[in-house]
């Protein structure tokens, strides 16, 4: 019986080891490996994976071509729906979508679709020229999507393989939006992975202009009513950090997890080669439980600093996927739990010196089913450390908005959008970020590629 098979293991770098450098933590399956890993699958009649999954990946399908040795198939049928195989693979939260949903998964370990899936991507731009992209005649029409992260390229994908002359307008001087600036290298290879899918999209005859922010070089009206666009598609994320709000927050050595990773990943501050300045000091503490904030906290401690994660929920309220938690505690990461600063301490010299916290207790659900931290009486304690790293959530840059007529947003300052992606301005689609506010890579390209069938057929509608 396939799933009598245990799951077959990933190899991975020793964790005292890759604590000290920046490459991959995690080396993937071998063919082998993989093939062997697809026997576990049941090719189920209803697959529950495939509903689970954002972008409705044909899962079984795939995993069937592979364990048959069909690897040009298996790419193909992913490429049918995910431009992003290699990224996916690597940073989707599986186990609460596809691996989540996996029949085995009731009584034992999932098939590990992911891993599988980052091997066919890899395998895929391995062999990138032996396989043509399939791309329908040219229709005429003209897309322009702002922001090349995982929304706009779901979306520019889509509507380039379907004849489409799109443009992507990227507003920094490096192709992939969080990809390239919020993700560490450790996750997620910047020149062996990131940079090779964005050529895979160019491939199908998407153009990419980079240092264009729009709302300022250009504006939506101007891409629709000078440059001859006949829709735009805004996925800009949400790069905006957000900040507590407590006494001392401007002392020297505090900053979010947005400029901190900025710094490492999209200006190589980890490399001795490049002189971006970074603090760390001696001891960390980032403030947060997501996975924004494992990598912050993942990434000062690869920079040599102690490095404490201090979040105001028990460890099961944590919203990080379980695999990046599991990690950061193999590297020696300390986690300080049901604790919440409430005043940062600093010297004279207007310098960080530590961290005045309340430990807390769970009391209530609230709205999201989490159960509310609640502050515990007389709990008042201090915790020494250099810098401070606000991973505590962001919400979308103001520009767009503010500077398109007509385009409205909610009081978190998210543009408001249909779940088809439509706006409140004719022409104009949104998603991913931009829309929630801070949410996963799979997530956003799911919103893009719905995005990119209501472009389709308002177009179609012209």
């Amino acid at each position: 019986m396939a799933n009598k098979i245990p799951r077959v293991p990933v190899r991975e770098q020793n964790p005292a080891v890759r604590a000290t450098n920046f490459e991959e933590v995690c080396y993937g399956y071998n063919l082998e490996e993989a093939q062997l890993e697809a026997t576990r699958c049941l090719d189920c009649k209803k697959p529950r994976c495939v509903a689970a999954c954002p972008v409705g990946l044909q899962i079984p399908r795939f995993i069937e071509a592979l364990r048959k040795g069909r690897l040009p198939e298996a790419a193909a049928i992913i490429a049918e729906d995910s431009s992003l195989p290699s990224i996916c693979g690597r940073v989707c939260p599986q186990e609460s979508q596809c691996e989540g949903a996996c029949i085995l998964g009731i009584k034992g370990e999932p098939v590990a679709i992911g891993k599988i899936e980052r091997f066919i991507g890899d395998w895929k731009l391995e062999h990138s020229e032996e396989l043509p992209p399939v791309v329908a005649a040219k229709n005429g029409k003209r897309v322009a999507v702002v922001g090349s992260g995982p929304a706009g390229l779901a979306c520019a994908s889509d509507l380039a393989k379907w004849g489409y002359e799109v443009t992507v307008f990227e507003a920094l001087h490096q192709l992939g939006g969080v990809l390239v600036y919020g993700i560490p290298e450790f996750r997620l290879p910047k020149e062996r992975i990131v940079s090779r899918e964005i050529a895979e999209v160019e491939r199908l005859g998407v153009k990419f202009e980079t240092d264009v922010i729009v709302g300022r070089t250009v504006t939506i009206d101007s891409l629709l009513d000078e440059e001859g666009f006949d829709a735009v598609f805004i996925g800009s994320g949400a790069g905006l950090p957000r900040f507590m709000g407590i006494e001392g927050e401007n002392l020297n050595g505090v900053v979010s997890a947005n400029e901190f990773l900025t710094r490492a990943n999209l200006m190589h501050a980890y490399d001795k080669q490049y002189d971006t300045p970074i603090y760390v000091g001696q001891r960390v503490v980032v403030v947060g439980g997501g996975n924004v904030a494992m990598d912050a906290v993942r990434t000062a401690k690869r920079l040599g600093a102690e490095a404490t994660i201090v979040y105001r929920r028990s460890e099961k309220e944590l919203p990080a996927r379980v695999e990046e938690v599991h990690h950061a505690k193999e590297e020696g990461i300390e986690f300080r739990m049901l604790t919440n600063p409430v005043a940062v301490l600093g010297d004279e010299q207007g310098w960080v010196t530590g961290l005045r916290c309340v430990e807390m207790e769970l009391g209530e659900p609230d709205e999201s089913g989490r159960r509310s931290p609640v502050v515990k009486e007389g709990s008042e304690f201090e915790l020494a450390c250099d810098v401070v790293i606000m991973a505590l959530g962001t919400s979308p840059n103001p520009l767009i908005a503010s500077t398109t007529a007509g385009l409205e947003t909610n009081r978190r300052g998210c543009i408001t959008a249909t779940d088809e992606g439509a706006t409140t301005r004719e022409g104009v689609f949104a998603g991913g970020d931009a829309v929630t506010g801070a949410a996963t890579v799979i997530l956003a390209m799911g919103a893009g590629r719905k995005a990119a069938k209501a472009i389709d057929a308002y177009l179609k509608e012209q």
